[in-house]
């Protein structure tokens, strides 16, 4: 089998396997700093073991996933290549409501499920009570469920024998021409362009001269080889297995996830590949300095080749300059990908408030001749048209499930309901815990819906959600100056009921983060010209007649005066530098 992906920890199987000393505790599999630093799966990562099952040695390679709902094209990604998945599940916790989209997405494509039971080792453990939801959930009988300690490798083995007894081996001949599936790639900085390929038919080997579906472009393999969990070259690969592959690519836009490559002058029928990822939160991201804008631009080609969920599109803003508008799965996928950035590129950005992909229907011939269509699709706010040509508002809306226990069942649905929610179903998964589904506008559950969530459940309740669609609805543009200048980075939509709260919101976190300078600053949010919110940054005190000690009063009128008129002055022509972390902290409540 060479596509088994098992999303458990793969360090306990390295362990049990003996891969990796039971003594080493570091992180092996958390590759990148920014996992290590919050304790999250952010990149898929594989390993390829040999497993001996009843004398005979076989051959592994499993996958580990990220579980997050902003990270969820890892998973589908590695569920598109695979025959058989593990279902974890953590024996304290219960079933998250992640899990229930993972199960769903393995489900629909007719994977072998091996439901799993984690952590059962801890004191707190509640195994019957976990096995009971999974019956109810996803009619799993109890007697199927594996249970293993990942942390102690209590069990792992009986993971391990399942997965050879259950899930079948892929279909595969040596003897065919080679026809090899890339399904992950990255960046070195050493050795260019390194893709993950599985191959399907023939043997590649290290000096091939192969030549990609998509672009028909040929080079030589330099280096292939396995994950063991880490690079380790083979010089060979056959059908059936899953391995890396260097072939001094420098252009990372050559190296399509999804695509397939063969022999040269060899050609075989290509792979169907993967489904392109839809971004839901969009923001801008520019240079601190133009200066610097081809090493951000770098930066980020190298980081989408690693990370393809993301949409890029170049952005030009008055202030800023030029830059790109980006697309991303979720709030945590782009703060995720600006540190990212930061830490491996050493790259200096700012980041713009996030918002959602909003779709208008305008009236006219002259203005459906300009826009090229009567449906737009709005992903820069700057960007809406004139309120006055626009018929009708739709805003994405998504299909939320949340796992809660049933003590807070009223404060969850009062969240909900408050964030514009539409309650769909509501069932009890066991005694305690209750599965609640609610179709939301996305910018409601945008920013802080789960940090809210959370607090009022003590930190116990799962929130997962999936595309739903549009809907039609009332929206409005909300602008904001300072000084009547406009600031187009932070201008939003919303809907109207929530325009003055917006305005409010944001003009007082702008008064926060807006340094005082030697004027008045005077910050407004807008709506159609109509001001709706209002805060006053005052500016700096100086006595200009405390060294006038007596002496004749016009003198100190006259200081005071050219004081009054110099401000006024400075107010006018002054510019005001807003700090690049008040973008994103504007939307913080």
């Amino acid at each position: 089998m060479y596509t088994s992906r098992i999303s458990l920890k793969l360090i306990a199987v390295c362990y049990s396997l003996g891969t990796i000393p039971k003594g080493d505790n570091k992180q092996v599999l958390d590759r990148l700093q920014v996992e290590r630093e919050r304790g999250i799966t952010v990149k898929a990562q594989t390993a390829t073991l040999v497993h001996n099952h009843k004398g005979v040695n076989y051959l592994l390679n499993l996958i580990d996933t990220p579980g997050h709902v902003d990270f969820h094209y890892e998973v589908s990604r590695s569920l598109a290549a695979c025959d058989g998945v593990v279902l974890l599940v953590d024996a304290n916790q219960g079933v998250q409501a992640q899990t229930v989209a993972n199960f769903y997405l393995a489900f629909e494509q007719n994977l072998k499920i091996i439901p799993v039971l984690n952590k059962i080792d801890l004191k707190n453990a509640q195994p019957e009570v976990v096995l009971e939801q999974m019956h109810n959930l996803f009619d799993m009988e109890p007697d199927e469920v594996l249970k293993i300690s990942a942390k102690q490798g209590t069990g792992v083995d009986t993971v391990l024998d399942a997965v050879i007894e259950r899930v079948p081996s892929p279909t595969f001949n040596r003897l065919k021409p080679l026809k090899a599936f890339v399904f992950d790639s990255w960046y070195d900085q050493f050795k260019g362009v390194v893709v993950h390929v599985a191959i399907c038919d023939g043997i590649a080997k290290k000096g091939d001269k192969i030549t990609y579906v998509s672009s028909g472009k040929t080079y030589e393999i330099t280096e292939i080889g396995i994950m063991h969990p880490t690079q380790v070259p083979s010089d060979i690969l056959y059908a059936g297995q899953v391995g890396y592959a260097m072939m001094n690519m420098r252009n990372t836009d050559e190296a399509k996830i999804g695509d397939t490559f063969f022999h040269e002058n060899n050609p075989v029928e290509p792979l169907p590949g993967f489904k392109d990822a839809t971004p839901m939160v969009f923001a801008g991201m520019f240079p601190t300095d133009q200066s610097e804008f081809l090493q951000m631009r770098n930066a980020i080609e190298k980081l989408t080749l690693n990370d393809r969920s993301v949409q890029v599109s170049i952005d030009n803003s008055p202030a800023l300059g030029q830059g790109y508008r980006l697309g991303f799965l979720g709030l945590l996928h782009m703060d995720v990908f600006n540190q990212r950035l930061e830490q491996e590129f050493d790259a200096s950005v700012i980041m713009t408030a996030p918002n959602v992909a909003y779709k208008m229907k305008i009236l006219g011939e002259k203005n459906i001749k300009h826009y090229g269509s009567d449906f737009l699709t709005i992903l820069n706010p700057c960007l809406m048209p004139d309120p006055a040509i626009i018929t009708e508002y739709h805003e994405p809306m998504v299909d939320g499930t949340i796992i809660t226990p049933g003590d807070y069942i009223n404060s969850v649905t009062a969240l909900c309901l408050n964030r514009r929610g539409q309650l769909k179903d509501q069932s009890y998964i066991d005694d305690s815990r209750v599965m609640i589904r609610v179709i939301f506008p996305l910018s409601e559950i945008l920013v802080d819906f789960f940090d809210e969530l959370k607090s009022l459940t003590s930190g116990y309740a799962s929130f997962d959600y999936e595309d739903a669609g549009y809907q039609q609805t009332d929206l409005v543009k909300v602008n904001f100056t300072l000084n009547n200048k406009d600031v187009e980075e932070l201008t939003m939509i919303c809907h109207v009921s929530r325009a003055r709260e917006t305005a409010r919101r944001v003009c007082l976190k702008l008064k926060e983060t807006v340094p005082r300078q030697q004027f008045v600053i005077t910050i407004q949010g807008k709506v159609n010209q109509k001001v709706i919110a209002r805060e006053d940054i005052k500016a700096y005190r100086k006595d200009v007649t405390a060294k006038c000690y007596g002496g004749d009063i016009s003198r100190k009128t006259k200081l005071l005066k050219k004081q009054a008129e110099g401000k006024k002055r400075l107010r006018q022509i002054g510019n005001i530098n807003v700090p690049k972390d008040a973008f994103i902290k504007v939307l913080r409540k």
